[in-house]
């Protein structure tokens, strides 16, 4: 009987060993997984991720010819206050007939965003609230809501 104690308290560590080894290697596949797009650095998650796929979303729709460009710089709305820049996403197409401005003022994705729109070179004379309700903020949402935003205009698709 002093033998099956002996054996019994034997196997235990190496049961405990292999119980603290699982939580251990869930550990490291966590950690093996890449980062989120989202979590990346702004101005890389913006010029790596954001615009290439608004483009590639922008040419599904038929606009070839847009051109972004990725700016810190003041709101160019009259009333604004054009000393305090701000990073935004300038889209223009149609030889700038049609543009965009998507600003993000706290330069983080999932901060504030704002939106103005303007045709035929003239400076744009609102500014709106841009995804203002959605808790989750990820690359597929900013293309969706910003493609939705310029259909809005009826600059994708006729109604």
């Amino acid at each position: 009987m002093a033998e099956e104690t002996n054996k019994q308290d034997q196997a235990r560590p190496s049961a405990e060993k292999k119980a603290d080894a699982k939580p251990a290697a869930k550990a490291a596949a966590k950690k093996a997984q890449p980062p989120k797009l989202e979590d990346k650095p702004f101005s890389e998650f913006i010029q790596e991720h954001y615009l290439p796929a608004l483009k590639e979303a922008m040419a599904a729709e038929g606009i070839e010819d847009v051109d972004f460009t990725f700016v810190q710089q003041g709101v160019p709305i009259k009333g604004a206050n054009s000393n305090e820049p701000c990073w935004q996403v300038v889209g223009k197409w149609q030889n700038g007939d049609r543009a965009f401005n998507l600003y993000f003022p706290d330069e983080d994705i999932k901060g504030q965003k704002a939106f103005s729109y303007s045709t035929y070179g003239n400076a744009p004379s609102t500014i709106e609230s841009f995804m203002i309700d959605e808790r989750r903020v990820n690359l597929e949402l900013l293309v969706m809501y910003t493609l939705q935003r310029l259909n809005a205009q009826k600059w994708l698709t006729r109604n």
